[in-house]
């Protein structure tokens, strides 16, 4: 192989990689939903198309909070001593989550119409 064929596979691999990525961004899908997961076990489902404030308690006490604003799920505060939740960018995408694992909480956007399973076994 030569130098020139080289430059041109990786101008090549370049490029279908750029048209894999812009596909990959515009083609996510804006969820209906977030699910809110505490200790493993499902605390809430909210609809992302109604503004709330949602205050996520654990052993009677209120650990996060998480607003429901302009179609997007944001952990706006929470009591755990990093607060990396609350440092994480709004959601709305399908599958996007914001994980708080001090207080052992999950926020994911799920689709319309997801099922929880995930295949068929037969």
């Amino acid at each position: 192989m030569k130098k020139k064929d080289i430059i041109f596979l990786v101008v090549v691999f370049i490029g279908l990689a750029g048209i894999a990525a812009g596909f990959y961004l515009t083609h996510q899908d804006t969820g209906a939903s977030v699910e809110v997961i505490v200790d493993g076990a499902i605390y809430g489902t909210y609809p992302l198309d109604v503004d709330k404030e949602i205050p996520i308690q654990k052993d009677g006490k209120t650990t996060n909070l998480l607003v429901i604003k302009d179609g997007k799920a944001d952990v706006t505060e929470a009591d755990c001593p990093d607060k990396l939740c609350v440092h994480q960018k709004a959601i709305s995408k399908t599958n996007e989550t914001i994980v708080c694992l001090p207080n052992k909480v999950v926020v994911q956007v799920i689709g319309a119409g997801e099922s929880e399973l995930d295949s068929i076994a037969r």
